[in-house]
């Protein structure tokens, strides 16, 4: 038996904090209680409605949409009263999750009594979760993976004095640090954020979900009559060289593209100019569908490649 604490981490498109979220979480010293009650667990990301630390910016999508592990907490050793959650095993939602959708609160602590949202709750960047309530967003965020209805229900854990699933109000509300919850087992849901087979199948859902199934390189969306894509995700920086499992360390690419890709024949740079090795001959590419001038990205900036991976792969893998 052991202690489950989870939490909330809320970053923004552009965070005003040294955020990497795949890699780190940068944070004030008003939420070390929270984080430190979720050392060794998992934590859900969430995305505001603030794109940016400017108060008049929009843009972010009110949804959680990722979960990572903290590792280990560090003091920031140049920002006073400010520290680092260093992050291991991220891995992104295959659908990002509201915190309301169709009127429930993923939260508790987030619906008042009259059923309308606890906005001094929802200020707090750092907020710990009931063991139910991570695994209700965990179930709806890959819903798409374990074959389940997203509105799905799961029943809360069976611990003293528990009540009903998601309906704690704001007078009874979930406390903001969670060291008095009783210790419940460990779920097999740890079992499914570290197998490799389900990492893959949600890493692929969401690359080939931001990339609308279409080659980034050549531009090609070909889909057979039950679905799928001739397109597959690939990793920039692979998981064997310690590449997370995120859209932005991923591209979609048709399978000859893919091989090409990971043999260092092709790569990218930072303005996503496609790259080619200079010992490829000619007739080769003749063979291939063309590949454009540049890779086709997401809309949205923080889906795109980050620059860090794209080097990673141009000075380890690709031979031009």
């Amino acid at each position: 038996m052991s202690m489950i604490v989870n939490a909330v981490f809320t970053t923004k498109v552009e965070p005003a904090y040294d955020d990497l979220p795949e890699v780190r979480y940068h944070f004030p010293k008003t939420y070390l209680n929270q984080v430190e009650a979720a050392l060794d667990n998992w934590i859900v990301y969430y995305e505001p409605r603030r794109s940016t630390a400017d108060l008049s910016s929009s843009g972010g999508r009110s949804a959680y949409f990722a979960v990572a592990r903290v590792q280990s907490i560090t003091q920031d050793a140049f920002q006073a009263d400010h520290f680092y959650a260093h992050m291991v095993d991220y891995l992104e939602f295959s659908r990002p999750v509201p915190f309301n959708e169709g009127g429930h609160y993923y939260e508790a602590a987030l619906r008042k009594a009259d059923g309308s949202t606890n906005k001094g709750a929802f200020r707090r960047a750092v907020r710990n979760l009931r063991p139910h309530e991570f695994e209700a967003i965990f179930a709806a965020g890959f819903a798409r993976i374990i074959g389940r209805d997203p509105l799905e229900r799961s029943e809360p854990d069976r611990v003293p004095n528990s009540q009903p699933n998601f309906l704690l109000a704001a007078d009874n509300p979930a406390p903001a640090f969670e060291h008095e919850l009783p210790a419940v087992p460990a779920r097999r849901i740890e079992t499914k954020l570290v197998s490799r087979p389900f990492r893959d199948r949600a890493f692929a859902s969401a690359v080939m979900t931001a990339y609308g199934d279409r080659c980034a390189l050549t531009g090609l969306q070909i889909i057979d009559q039950g679905g799928r894509s001739e397109a597959e995700a690939a990793h920039v920086r692979s998981v064997a060289q310690d590449g997370p499992d995120s859209i932005r360390n991923g591209i979609a690419v048709s399978r000859t593209v893919h091989w090409m890709f990971d043999a260092g024949l092709l790569s990218i740079a930072d303005d996503y100019t496609i790259l080619i090795a200079k010992r490829i001959v000619p007739d080769i590419l003749q063979d291939l569908p063309p590949l454009r001038a540049k890779l086709t990205v997401p809309a949205r900036a923080d889906l795109r490649p980050h620059p860090s991976y794209l080097r990673f792969h141009r000075e380890n893998i690709f031979e031009g």
